[in-house]
């Protein structure tokens, strides 16, 4: 049913950090080729250079790095914010720029700018993949006509992409910090079959429009005595095995798709943009204000994974005998339908994110009742969604489904989410006239 990936995808990967000098970027990004006589005139054609560029990063950020996903979102956090700032410039600064708004009369070319404020970006975040990420950049030079709104679009986006390169500086990302490993009833400790403890660092990043990581707080899990605890537990236990007998088949699906490490929330954040007809500027404000804040979603919710330090399904369960509660007994053997993400359980991560995505999406098109579908390799599907809400939900119960979460850590996860989204909104991307 499932179309797995190959074996040399390591499921928790690492990926190199962002450490290239300024210079070094703003040579990466000088033009290298010029451009067909027969070349379209800039901002003329009919694709949508910011959407093109969306699907560039993830080939960078996904297929070739396989970066895992509170990696991922710095990324493209990274990558969109910038392409923002330059288009925005361009356009007159009618919204308050995420960092700077270089210099622009206007007449810039947006595809130019485009493609250099996301490739300096991306050649610094994967110096390993400059050969590749070059050729694609040249090629999407040679199609803008030489003369002075591609070296103005050139210049626009070079700027954006140092200043993001130079902002992200230092902000924590891949740091030593150490999960801590419990053997108390309820402390997190690793789980099979990796038993890999990673990604303690994220909740020590830098965030990027919250003024800190522990600005919201998570309600906490439900006492281990109580009877909403043991009713989670049987809950997880009874749906969320691997061989469950009581989920549903499109159950197992929606668990196996919002699981997928090559998230569907790419592609549907770009039909969004195309079937909801955005232009160039709309979409760069766009994905930057969803990136931006789905990454500080992370960031709010590991360093309160941190606090919690809290125990996945598979060791509460297998452990059951010891949580002193009656109404839950251990069982050794049970295991998940999904392999357990290799850090605490509350609250959900992806449900902070997902929860934090769909708030702003709700927000942006002023409505919630917008369709959009999304594909998975891992379950060989493709979900059909007819509101943002509808997709929220299902998340919440897919993480359950899946083994691998209890319903409180899904649903505090999204909450979570939602309230970086208002602060988000609030102060940052505002209109300026």
């Amino acid at each position: 049913m499932s179309s797995r990936r190959p074996a040399r995808r390591r499921f928790w990967s690492r990926a190199l950090p962002t450490s290239v000098a300024l210079g070094a970027l703003l040579a990466a990004t000088a033009p290298a080729a010029t451009a067909s006589a027969g070349a379209p005139a800039p901002g003329t054609g009919t694709t949508n250079p910011v959407v093109s560029w969306d699907l560039n990063a993830q080939t960078a950020i996904w297929d070739v790095a396989a970066q895992q996903p509170n990696e991922q979102v710095r990324s493209f956090a990274m990558v969109n914010g910038a392409v923002y700032d330059a288009v925005n410039a361009i356009a007159g600064k009618p919204y308050q720029p995420y960092l700077v708004a270089p210099a622009a009369r206007g007449t810039e070319s947006v595809d130019a700018a485009v493609a250099t404020a996301a490739h300096g970006v991306l050649a610094a975040l994967f110096p390993n993949q400059q050969e590749r990420l070059r050729a694609e950049y040249d090629e999407a030079l040679d199609a803008i006509p030489d003369g002075p709104p591609k070296q103005g679009g050139i210049r626009v986006g070079g700027r954006a992409a140092a200043a993001m390169v130079a902002a992200r500086q230092d902000d924590g990302a891949f740091g030593d910090q150490q999960w801590t490993v419990g053997t108390e009833p309820g402390q997190w400790r690793p789980t099979p079959p990796l038993f890999l403890s990673q990604g303690a660092w994220t909740g020590h990043m830098r965030p990027f429009l919250l003024p800190r990581a522990s600005l919201f707080r998570a309600p906490g899990p439900p006492p281990l005595t109580s009877k909403a605890y043991a009713r989670e537990v049987a809950e997880a236990r009874e749906v969320g095995s691997a061989s469950s007998t009581v989920r549903t088949q499109d159950q197992t699906e929606a668990a196996l798709w919002w699981h997928d490490r090559q998230s569907a929330s790419w592609e549907i954040k770009r039909q969004l943009a195309t079937t909801q007809r955005l232009n160039a500027l709309q979409t760069a404000r766009f994905f930057a204000m969803t990136d931006l804040i789905v990454a500080d979603s992370g960031v709010a919710c590991f360093s309160q994974k941190e606090q919690w330090s809290y125990w996945r399904p598979v060791t509460a369960i297998q452990q059951a005998d010891t949580d002193g509660n009656p109404r839950t007994a251990a069982d050794p053997d049970w295991t998940p339908l999904l392999v357990t993400p290799p850090f605490p359980e509350y609250p959900s991560g992806h449900a902070c994110g997902t929860g934090a995505r769909m708030s702003l999406y709700r927000h942006f098109f002023g409505r919630d009742d917008v369709s959009f579908s999304g594909s998975s390799a891992d379950s060989g599907t493709t979900r059909h969604f007819e509101s943002f809400s509808e997709a929220l939900d299902e998340l919440i119960g897919a993480r359950v489904w899946g083994g691998v979460h209890f319903r409180s850590a899904d649903v505090d996860g999204a909450e979570l989410g939602e309230a970086v989204f208002h602060y988000a909104v609030r102060h940052h991307f505002r209109p300026l006239r």
